[in-house]
């Protein structure tokens, strides 16, 4: 079974600890905006949103890139940036309408590939803002989270 990223945005404390675990697995550095996730703070809601590659299963990364240097890994479903083909045109950032894919602070292309099928954001969320789990245990999240929505909207009325 598949295993997917799945964020629960009001989960999320805001530590940026993912960003710090990213930036040092992936660049073995402890940089932030090196990270192929982004915490993004909504002040006026006072909430934090991690951002990150969706692995959308069309993804219009892969088809917009003239280089075909974004592929999806078959064991993880990851789509992968192959960054001796990459030529940085930053289509794929222009074309992600997630934010998904972005631009390190050396004007490198980044997007999360999983870390090869072991999220290490994941792994160091204290908050479970963010969770690698199967496709269909999400499904079921949803779920319930609608049913307690109606719940909640069926009370005030």
């Amino acid at each position: 079974m598949q295993k997917i990223l799945f964020v629960e945005s009001e989960n999320c404390t805001g530590c940026r600890i993912c960003e710090t675990v990213c930036s040092l697995y992936q660049e073995k550095v402890v940089n932030p905006t090196r990270a192929r996730i982004q915490i993004i703070k909504w002040d006026h809601k006072g909430i934090y949103v991690p951002m990150i590659c969706l692995q959308c299963e069309t993804a219009p990364c892969v088809t917009v890139c003239p280089m075909n240097a974004i592929y999806e890994d078959k064991n993880t479903g990851a789509k992968v940036i192959d960054y001796d083909l990459c030529v940085g045109c930053k289509l794929c950032v222009t074309f992600c309408p997630f934010g998904g894919a972005g631009i390190d602070i050396e004007g490198k292309v980044i997007k999360c590939d999983l870390c090869k099928g072991d999220p290490q954001c994941s792994k160091n969320c204290e908050p479970k803002a963010l969770q690698f789990i199967e496709a269909t245990a999400i499904n079921l999240k949803k779920r319930r989270l609608a049913a307690e929505n109606l719940s909640e909207l069926m009370k005030k009325i």
